[in-house]
């Protein structure tokens, strides 16, 4: 038996990781060297971080996502302007937002909650708020450089062109590496 740090989560359609790409780098040209920035071919929405998980109960797993996903059928969502949390006077996390079916989003995630939480896995303390993580401010920025980024994100225009098509989720696994994290895809349950 060995550990793994896993998480389950929603894939991006290429043609939108495209768009985040283009924003990022629209930003980078513009931010304090102070944002540590996530490769867009690895963004997606989180359902559930599940952290350091044991290989042996990955088919557990699969199983409480089949289970999660019994009546929520497949759903749209789009994605909105930026934002940081917690907020853009003070960002911390630099974010694109997500809208559309989200009742259809929340029942599925607190699902997940519930069915993992059986096998071990501590609930989330924090309200679930979908969103695309898309770089994070390192500790020890400076005032004046969290005040630019805030000014930033209030200038920057985003509008995706693409929707997010919800039709499975997948069981993700995470290696944290100096260049930042690479996701291996583990398995995946499809909505009905």
């Amino acid at each position: 038996m060995s550990l793994i740090r896993a998480f389950i989560a929603i894939e991006l359609p290429p043609e939108l990781k495209k768009e985040l790409t283009k924003v990022e780098t629209q930003l980078k040209i513009n931010s304090p060297p102070v944002i540590k920035w996530i490769e867009p071919g690895s963004i997606h929405i989180t359902l559930k971080f599940l952290g350091e998980t044991s290989d042996a109960i990955l088919d557990d797993l699969i199983l409480a996502m089949e289970e999660s996903v019994v009546g929520v059928s497949p759903f749209k969502l789009d994605v909105r302007q930026l934002g940081a949390f917690p907020g853009v006077d003070r960002p911390q996390v630099i974010w694109v937002g997500v809208s559309g079916e989200m009742e259809k989003l929340k029942q599925l995630q607190k699902n997940l909650e519930k069915n993992t939480e059986q096998l071990g896995f501590k609930r989330e303390s924090r309200t679930f708020s979908p969103h695309l993580t898309l770089g994070r401010v390192r500790d020890g920025a400076r005032p004046d450089d969290i005040q630019r980024i805030g000014k930033l994100l209030n200038e920057t225009v985003f509008t995706a062109l693409h929707n997010i098509n919800v039709n499975q989720i997948n069981l993700m696994k995470s290696v944290l590496t100096p260049n930042g994290a690479i996701h291996t895809f583990i398995g995946s349950t499809k909505l009905k």
